[in-house]
């Protein structure tokens, strides 16, 4: 399920993002998605890849990882964020669900540390450049 409000255009300073056509009440599911589990073998390969930047952790232990299909994967990282992502291992999909009313035009966000409002720095934004 993805609301066809939702659209991928390019931001100022992080490549695409996810942005939306309509307002959108806080606590709107915008989009539900299946994601592919694989193994940790696979996880160790896909840290060595352009593609790390791409995947979630996965299952209770996180001990294996995902690619989220959909737009999912394009979500822009923010702190504090406008979306939360939530996982359903079970049923092997991830959901996102706005936080805040969000306007026309804007970004949807989501924080990468799993809580729309968690402040610990992201591994991006802890590497000397």
């Amino acid at each position: 399920m993805l609301k066809p409000y939702l659209f991928v255009a390019d931001t100022e300073k992080m490549g695409r993002g996810v942005f939306t056509s309509k307002d959108i009440a806080a606590g709107t599911v915008v989009e539900i998605s299946p994601v592919i589990v694989m193994s940790l073998e696979d996880r160790q390969l896909l840290d060595k890849t352009f593609l790390y930047n791409y995947i979630f952790e996965w299952g209770e232990n996180k001990d294996r990882c995902c690619m989220a299909l959909g737009l999912i994967p394009i979500y822009n990282h923010s702190c504090p964020s406008n979306c939360e992502y939530n996982v359903d291992v079970e049923a092997e999909q991830m959901m996102i669900k706005t936080v805040f009313d969000i306007k026309a035009g804007e970004e949807l966000t989501t924080n990468y540390n799993g809580d729309w409002d968690d402040a610990t720095k992201v591994w991006f934004e802890t590497v000397d450049v």
